[in-house]
């Protein structure tokens, strides 16, 4: 297949479709919809029908990304994200949960256990495309190697590498938090709105919920140990990375 036939065309400019990605749905014709239109638009879909088969599939398939419904018999979506940021193997692999439920609280759950995204039932396929692309961007734009790799004292943030390191030990950190660290630490001293923090470093189209900006520098802070209260509130605006 030629790189012209490999790509469809967005607001956004040419975007790669023959990404590998892993769907997971208990419910047999939300699934078939799903992988139906993933195909049709050339990307290659992967099926788990449970989230025992997801764990299986994601380290032998190692998709570009997933597509992760929460509530699944058994181990649950919240669980398998769980898992699957705790495993060096599939660490890295950017996470799109899916879910019925329409509580704030479980669109909060679902990105302090390492979603980078989350998308509520009942969606259209137009939107749950234009969110997978989304995704693919962010996260290539975060891999690229013409990134600046960011040193602050003991702190260093690669994003090329897809790596934070603390005094030389690797800090396990998601897609969307590296895009958030390395933002902050590059821009360090200025002060950003959730909104801005959302448009710049998360996305401007992503799901929008009042805590959604906050919940990811809440769990950078207690990834970066002592580092992390240089992530500095600053009350009624937004946040900035402090200098020393």
């Amino acid at each position: 297949m030629t790189e012209a036939m490999n790509t469809t065309m967005n607001a956004a400019g040419p975007v790669k479709t023959s990404h590998k990605i892993l769907v997971v749905e208990d419910e047999p014709d939300l699934l078939d919809l799903v992988v139906y239109n993933l195909r049709k638009e050339g990307f290659k879909p992967v099926r788990a029908e449970t989230g025992a088969k997801a764990l299986e599939l994601a380290r032998d398939e190692k998709p570009d990304l997933v597509l992760l419904d929460l509530m699944m018999p058994g181990i649950d979506g919240l669980e398998v994200c769980r898992r699957l940021r705790a495993d060096d193997a599939t660490a890295e692999i950017p996470i799109v949960m899916v879910t019925a439920r329409a509580e704030e609280s479980d669109a909060v759950v679902g990105l302090s256990v390492g979603a980078d995204d989350y998308i509520k039932k009942p969606f259209g396929m137009k939107e749950l495309l234009a969110r997978v692309r989304a995704v693919l961007r962010r996260t290539a734009a975060a891999a690229d190697p013409s990134t600046k790799v960011l040193r602050v004292d003991e702190l260093e943030v690669d994003p090329s590498k897809h790596e934070v390191r603390l005094r030389g030990q690797v800090v396990p950190v998601t897609p969307t938090e590296l895009r958030l660290l390395h933002h902050l630490v590059r821009n360090r001293g200025r002060v950003f709105t959730r909104a801005q923090l959302l448009d710049k470093a998360v996305g401007p189209d992503v799901v929008v919920i009042d805590r959604n900006i906050d919940v990811h520098v809440a769990t950078l802070r207690k990834k970066l140990d002592d580092y992390g209260d240089r992530i500095a509130t600053i009350r009624g605006v937004g946040y900035k990375f402090a200098e020393r």
